[in-house]
């Protein structure tokens, strides 16, 4: 499978793509507002594995794409949606890019195409997902598509001596819907 917007190729994970992951999953930048302080080939390997285990599922429930430049296949992060069980109507999605190519749109153009091929081809009714509340660029792409912040959870997780809060966000198919009418979510080619 595989999404194409303006700018980007999202594209099912390959075994080789682990060392461009161990790139930008190694930089200081990336790891702020994760519980790792620093990532191994072996873990990284680990974490390609889950999504490449993910294609075979039967039916999939899961799908993280890597995300590439259009006409490149080397990527420079990911994106995906995940449905939480089975005919699910609720879906959650993630996404993270190498620094180096933050604050240029790639995360609201393939955060926004994965949203819309939840609601149009999983038929979803509800997509979510969550921040460190400090992690204000991660907050910035959840509204530039659409999504509203639902609440600020105090002190959620731990990890690196202290707690963080978190913020809930989502977006409802009707939502999307309007935004789509809108114009304000251009369709991307079909999933091949």
């Amino acid at each position: 499978m595989q999404l194409v917007t303006e700018r980007l190729l999202l594209r099912e994970f390959v075994a080789d793509d682990w060392p461009a992951v161990l790139a930008y999953q190694s930089d200081p930048r990336y790891l702020r507002y994760y519980e790792w302080t620093g990532r191994t080939e072996q873990k990284v390997r680990e974490f390609v594995q889950m999504f490449l285990d993910n294609q075979q599922e039967q039916p999939r429930r899961k799908f993280q794409l890597a995300v590439c430049l259009r006409g490149e296949t080397r990527l420079f992060g990911n994106c995906g949606i995940r449905l939480s069980k089975e005919n699910s109507q609720v879906a959650d999605i993630g996404y993270e890019l190498a620094p180096e190519h933050w604050g240029r749109g790639y995360a609201t153009e393939a955060a926004r195409a994965i949203v819309a091929f939840g609601f149009s081809e999983l038929k979803v009714h509800r997509v979510e997902t969550w921040c460190i509340a400090e992690n204000t660029g991660s907050a910035r792409v959840m509204e530039k598509i659409g999504m509203k912040r639902e609440g600020r959870f105090r002190d959620k997780e731990w990890f690196k001596g202290r707690w963080w809060d978190t913020l809930l966000y989502s977006i409802l198919e009707p939502e999307w819907k309007l935004l789509e009418r809108k114009g304000d979510y251009v369709q991307c080619d079909s999933p091949t």
